[in-house]
Parts: structure tokens; sequence; C-alpha cells
């Protein structure tokens, strides 16, 4: 739990973000695996507060749904009509007090749509509210150009914040400063919802601005301070696809070096895409152009890629997965998957089990041991351990209406090109003939054998292809064989 746990968090996301150019609610657009208002409260989620409020507006109900999903504790206020970001929080605080709540301490505002902002700097923005006793305190950046953005004036004996200054409205000495609001504010709660109460919208917007209430809290003798995030780009916000694209380049290389710092090796981090849920064991190794989706967990000295997309696919200790897409798989320890494979949701790979080059598996487990080494289809199906599955075999899992299963037992050998016409099972040491088509089941330790006899027609290519390629080399090979008897 956080040291200055907050009475509240309230995350602004009521905007409808028309420079996204999409159907998709700006908030909802994800990068490294999830939405943007989704790593807001993520991080909001580390200080522990007390109530964590969504304000919501456009396209609300899906945004509220995904909350619902993502945070079953989240609440959510609406704002109707986007009358400007102090509107927004006074609905969310009015949401709070409708249900009863008395706020008391600190409110944190953040923007739904930064995506980049940590747990950690909210920590500091809180820290630094409690300790210096300001009555709001801002997040604030020293970026390297600050131009459009609104600048930070400061009271040059105490730091305190005397103003924050848009880009339009700055002299030219007031633009030289590179320190600018990210819109981020911790505030006492008391006196935000007294200040609230007296946003004017006697402005060109006809809005109610937040950052008013700043003055208004000057003007009435209190503080108003600042804490500088250590990196200013985590106060990135998000407006168009070409930003979205530059968030997520800057997520992943901040997920990669806490991996690679954690003991992970990357080989080439500038071709390797992962996801902020992926979880890692020290010396796991990856491979250029991988991508590790979702709840993908590598376990010790697994070794992932190159060329692979795993998507909440845990690899076990040891195992080997290369040029391979995974979607909801589970590899067991020592394991060897690919290349080109295909694991589909439900593939279960036992200690030391292979599928192998062209093998595609769905909702099937494969024992300890168990190979199926190249060219095959396993749906639907159950194989023990120690189990050899031969080339080109396909489990015949669906009759155009229902699936059924396939159980193979352990320490079975069945036949290339094989078709395992299920239901059908195979008891434990059995084998099968290459070729065969299996319908009915093989009892332990037996031979099944189904297929047609062979039968040679001779003199059939002559007849039929005459004068063909065919022909003449039959006729040169019966002229060869009887030269040599």
């Amino acid at each position: 739990m956080s040291a200055n746990r907050p009475a509240a968090v309230v995350v602004l996301a009521a905007g409808e973000g028309t420079r996204m150019k999409s159907a998709t609610p700006k908030v909802l657009h994800a990068i490294c695996g999830r939405s943007l208002v989704g790593h807001v409260v993520a991080a909001s989620r580390e200080l522990s507060p007390e109530h964590l409020v969504v304000v919501v507006g456009h396209a609300r109900e899906q945004v509220t749904a995904h909350l619902a999903e993502i945070d079953a504790e989240v609440r959510t206020a609406v704002q109707h009509e986007q009358n400007g970001t102090g509107h927004a929080v006074r609905m969310g605080l009015e949401e709070l007090s409708g249900s009863g709540v008395a706020l008391d301490g600190t409110v944190i505002v953040v923007c739904g749509d930064t995506p980049l902002l940590t747990g950690a700097t909210l920590e500091r923005l809180a820290s630094a509210h409690a300790t210096d006793g300001n009555a709001v305190t801002v997040l604030t950046a020293e970026v390297p150009d600050s131009t459009g953005y609104g600048r930070i004036v400061r009271d040059a004996a105490s730091g305190a914040v005397t103003a924050i200054v848009e880009h339009k409205d700055a002299t030219d000495a007031q633009r030289a400063i590179r320190e600018i609001n990210s819109g981020v504010f911790a505030f006492d709660a008391q006196l935000l919802t007294d200040a609230l109460g007296k946003v004017r919208t006697d402005n060109s917007q006809g809005e109610e601005y937040l950052t008013d209430v700043l003055g208004i809290l000057r003007e009435a003798g209190h503080r108003v301070g600042a804490a500088v995030a250590g990196d200013h780009r985590e106060i990135l916000g998000i407006n168009n696809r070409v930003q979205l694209a530059e968030a997520r380049r800057l997520l992943n290389q901040r997920l990669l070096e806490r991996a690679m710092l954690s003991g992970v090796t990357v080989v080439d981090p500038g071709t390797t895409w992962i996801d902020a849920t992926v979880t890692f064991e020290p010396d796991a190794l990856v491979h250029p152009g991988t991508q590790l989706l979702g709840a993908t967990h590598l376990a010790a000295h697994s070794e992932v890629g190159p060329n692979s997309r795993l998507t909440d696919t845990t690899v076990g200790e040891g195992a080997v997965v290369s040029f391979t897409v995974a979607d909801r798989a589970e590899v067991g320890a020592g394991a060897g998957v690919g290349p080109y494979a295909y694991l589909r949701p439900g593939s279960r790979l036992g200690a030391k089990s292979k599928a192998g080059t062209y093998v595609e598996m769905k909702n099937a487990s494969l024992g300890e041991g168990s190979k199926v080494p190249h060219l095959s289809y396993v749906g639907d199906a159950t194989i023990g351990d120690h189990t050899n599955i031969g080339a080109a075999s396909v489990f015949v899992n669906y009759d155009g209406v229902n699936k059924h299963h396939t159980t193979i037992g352990s320490h079975c050998r069945t036949g290339a090109d094989n078709m395992l016409v299920a239901p059908v099972t195979i008891g434990d040491g059995a084998y099968t003939a290459a070729g065969s088509v299996i319908t009915k089941d093989v009892p332990p330790g037996s031979l099944a054998v189904a297929r047609g006899q062979q039968r040679n027609i001779e003199g059939w290519v002559a007849r039929k292809r005459p004068g063909s390629a065919a022909a003449r080399a039959a006729e040169n090979a019966h002229q060869d064989n009887q030269s040599d008897q």
C-alpha cells in the first residue's frame, strides 16, 4: 500500500478523440496489452487509493463495459456533455458524494490518455504534495521543446508555482521556460471541492477549466507547488495514431529494459515486442522478431523465437519454441516446438515432448516425451507418454456437425499418413501401419492395418498413355531389364 494513500484518484476519460479518426473511443485504443485507460488505471492502482473514479462521456457504454472487465472495483461518473476538465472532475467528485463518500485527504487527477505514466511517478507526486503541505501540486516535466505547452512559472525564492501560462499567451521570456504542465494534479480534497464551485465559464470555449482552480486557491492564500517527473515522456498524451505508435515504442522499450535487467536475454530489442502483462524468469532467451502477448510466461532457461508470436502461453523451463504461433497453449519443461508450428487454444505439451515442423495442435494434450515430429494436425486428442505420431497424420475430429475426441495411449507408434477418425481409442503399446485410416478402436499391443491391398496392372501406361514420356521411360526400362538378363 502506498505510504501516501490518496482519498481518491479521478481519471478523465470522457473525450471523443476525433483526431484518432476511429470508431473506437480514444481511451480504448490499446498498446502493449492494455487500453490507454487501462494503463492509467493500473498505474493509479499502485497508489492503493480509497476510491478510483473514471469519468466517462463519449461512447460511455463501451468504456464502462471495458472498465468493468479490467477492474471490477472502478467506479464511473458520467459527463454527459464535455464542458471542460473542471466540470469532469466535478462530475467525478459528485459521483462519490452522491454515494455517501466524504473525501478527506488527497485527490489525484490524471488523464486517461497518458499510458506511459507510472505508479512511481504518481507516488512521488503524492509524496511531494504531502511533504510540502500544498493545496495543489502540479506534476510537471522539463521537455526539450516546450512549444504548444502551458509553461510553469515559479516564484524564484520559494519555488512555488505562481502561474501556468499557455503558449499563445506567454511572453518571450516565458516561452523560454522548458518546464510544462502535464495535466496531472494532486489536490486537497476539501479545497478542490470548494474551488470547483467557483470556476467560471467566461472563456472562449465556455468551459470549466481545472487549471482555474489553481488561481482560485492561490488567490485565497494557499500554496501551489510542483513535482517534476523524472522522465518527461511519461506525461505524453495520445491524440492521433502517430502518437499512439510512438507511445507503443517507448513503452515496449521500457518493458524490454525491465525484462533484461531482471535477467532475460533479448537478442534484438528493436524487433521484439512484449505486453505489460508478460512475465519472465531469469535466463529466458528471446530471439529477434518475437511478439510475447497477454499473460505469456517464459520460465528459466526457456528459448523463444526467432519470428514467433505467443499469446497467453506458458513456456516451461528449458523449452525451445521457434518460428511458432501459439495462443493459450502450455509448453512443458524441456519441450520443443517448431519450426513453423501452430499451437491453438487448449494445446498442452508435456515435459520433453515435441510438436515439430508444420504441426498444428488444438485442444490436445501431448504426454511426457511424446512426439508429433512433422506435417500433422492433432485436434481434440489426448496422447499418452512416450508415443510417436507418424508424419502427415491427421486427427479427423469433425464430422460436419460435432467435434469428437481421439485417445492414444502411452508407448504407441502410429504410422505415417494415418487418418485417425474420431471417436477412436488406441491402446497402450499399439502400432498402426503407414497409410491406414483408423476408424475402430485398437487394443493395447496390437498392430492395426487399415488400407487396401496393392494391385499392379502391367502395361497400363503403354496402353493408356502411348507416346508419352512415361511410356518411353517404361519401354527403356524394359529394354534395359531384358539386356541385363
